[in-house]
Order: structure tokens, then sequence, then C-alpha cells
């Protein structure tokens, strides 16, 4: 009778394991992004970075289209921090190539290892969710990055 209590709540603490998120490290999300921006369908790879201070900053890497080459090296994402109670990045500050104004931005990694981005201006109802694609090596090395 022992024995099988035992067995029983070790199967249902795994059975709580694998339904809860895992938890992230604050720097599980430093690496290279591959994504398509959501205006223009432009694809593009970026690097998020360890800023220090425990803030973290996006900067591009490399965009496919000749006539947005311009903004290779551009840091256009600070200031976002890792909030361990929502297991997600906030308060980026993010600007948009090619437009005027500032954005804001909250990041996390999805259970299938994407990056769900929400971007919104004001109000994170009224804003865009975008899903970005790791990857494993730099498309430009002539970009210098932290």
């Amino acid at each position: 009778m022992r024995f099988s209590k035992k067995i029983l709540l070790f199967v249902f603490f795994l059975s709580i394991k694998s339904v809860l998120p895992a938890q992230n490290n604050p720097d599980d999300i430093v690496g290279y992004y591959l994504n398509v921006d959501p205006f223009s369908g432009a694809l593009s790879q970026v690097y998020i970075y360890n800023a220090g201070n425990g803030a973290y900053e996006s900067i591009v890497i490399w965009v496919r289209e000749e006539e947005r080459k311009k903004y290779e090296g551009l840091v256009f994402l600070k200031e976002m921090t890792f909030n361990a109670a929502e297991n997600e990045w906030q308060n980026a500050s993010m600007i948009y190539p090619g437009k005027s104004g500032k954005y804001k931005a909250n990041m996390r990694i999805e259970k299938d290892g994407r990056l769900r981005v929400r971007g919104y201006w004001g109000v994170s109802m009224f804003g865009k969710t975008l899903y970005w694609t790791r990857e494993n090596v730099s498309k430009n090395p002539k970009i210098q990055h932290p």
C-alpha cells in the first residue's frame, strides 16, 4: 500500500512539471533571430544581447532587401528587462527603422522555441504580435555586436 502511494505521488509531481511552462533564465533570449517585417514583408536577422545592468538590446544584423541595407548595425531595441514572475522580457523601448516614434515591446519564448514579440504603442492591447525564429549564426559577419 505504501509503495503505491509513493508511485502515485511521483506520477502526480511528474505530470505537474510537464504542464507548467519552463522557467527561463534571463540570458535565454540572447541570440540571432530571423523575422519578417509586419508592414513590408521584408526579411531580416537581428541579434539580442545582454547590455549589462539587467538590460537587453537588439541590433539589426542583416536585411535581404537592398534598399533596407542602411539599417544594418542599427540598435533598434533598448532597456528590455527580464521579469521572472511573468517569465518574459518586458518594457523594451523600440524604434521601427524608417518610421518616427518609439514603441514598447514584450517578449516570451514559446514552447516551440520561437520568440513571441508583442510590439505596441501606448497600450499592449493595441499592438501586433510577431514570431521570430532563432538562428545559430550571423548572416552578416561585417556587423559587430557585443
